[in-house]
């Protein structure tokens, strides 16, 4: 989710309601105790007690593989006010990976272990320490060792994407694995991948036998997904938000990034969220259509106003 999930996000979806928790984009730890003023900027909810504006938890994530820089990181960010603090073992992106960040570590369960058990050291007793891996690089041969690591070291909690570096995005998303790693550890095991209706959710928790979800894309293309979940986990018919207080959100989310950012980049950030609605909202797509190739940040601005008064008209 680097590049997505920042606080304005953040801050829209969790408006919507249905969410427990929610993590940061992850940030890449090297060689260099971050200073506070850039754990401020990457993570501004630590200036409010570690929570988004509709009050949910916010737990930073961080990636590397220097155990003791890493735990240094994580006692900042404890100190600064985090609620948790999550370790990234589950990025693909090759970029993150050459490094040695992300899912590479995955065959070094090792090192995985050592890590953890630095930043818990590190923590305060009541700061949580959490983890977020794939099965594996190229295949799920060492998914319980990296799992059993993880426990060992400490981590309170392991979300588990089910897929592995080499599979990517790309679907099916291995539930079943996650079912036997949730049997070889301790921890409460949190389920993840491919969960994109309450239907996904249900078969998801049903194969997995795990109580919670972490949902990613899924709730980025559907805001009011994790409402929906909780709403058929207790006996209701699950609605989808409707349009107009989605577009609501989207007002208030690009007025959020026009003040943040230089104008020939606000755009892009407003089209990058649409690009995913559209795939659930019809509406959406037509408001994509109608703005895609413009970059003037007032203009865009306009549209998205037009659309309330005119609402943009849908495909037959």
């Amino acid at each position: 989710m680097e590049g997505l999930a920042d606080a304005l996000l953040r801050a829209a979806l969790t408006s919507v309601g249905g969410i427990d928790g929610c993590v940061t984009e992850f940030v890449r730890v090297t060689d260099t105790l971050l200073p506070r003023a850039v754990w401020l900027r990457r993570v501004p909810e630590l200036a409010h007690g570690g929570r988004t504006p509709a009050g949910v938890p916010v737990v930073v994530q961080l990636l590397g593989s220097d155990p003791q820089c890493l735990a240094d990181n994580a006692a900042r960010v404890a100190g600064l006010g985090a609620p948790g603090v999550d370790l990234n073992f589950g990025c693909p992106a090759p970029t993150v990976n050459r490094h040695r960040g992300g899912a590479a570590l995955l065959d070094e369960p090792e090192l995985l272990a050592r890590i953890v058990a630095a930043c818990r050291a590190a923590l305060p007793p009541a700061v949580p320490l959490t983890a977020k891996m794939r099965l594996g690089i190229r295949d799920a041969a060492r998914a319980l060792d990296c799992a059993r690591a993880l426990a060992d070291g400490g981590a309170a909690e392991i979300t588990v994407h089910a897929r592995t570096k080499l599979d990517g995005y790309r679907p099916p998303a291995h539930w079943d694995w996650i079912a036997r790693i949730r049997e070889a550890v301790a921890v409460n095991v949190i389920a993840n991948g491919e969960v994109w209706s309450p239907a996904d959710a249900a078969r998801c928790l049903a194969v997995s036998g795990c109580r919670d979800l972490m949902l990613g894309r899924g709730l980025v293309t559907r805001p009011g997904l994790a409402l929906n979940i909780r709403s058929q986990r207790a006996g209701h018919e699950p609605l989808p938000l409707p349009w107009p207080r989605l577009l609501a959100l989207l007002d208030t989310f690009y007025a959020g990034v026009r003040a943040q950012l230089l104008p020939r980049h606000a755009p892009g950030r407003l089209k990058q969220w649409l690009s995913y609605l559209r795939n659930a909202y019809p509406e959406a797509q037509a408001l994509f259509a109608r703005v895609r190739t413009e970059t003037d940040a007032a203009r865009l601005g306009e549209a998205l106003a037009a659309a309330h008064a005119h609402p943009v008209p849908l495909p037959p």
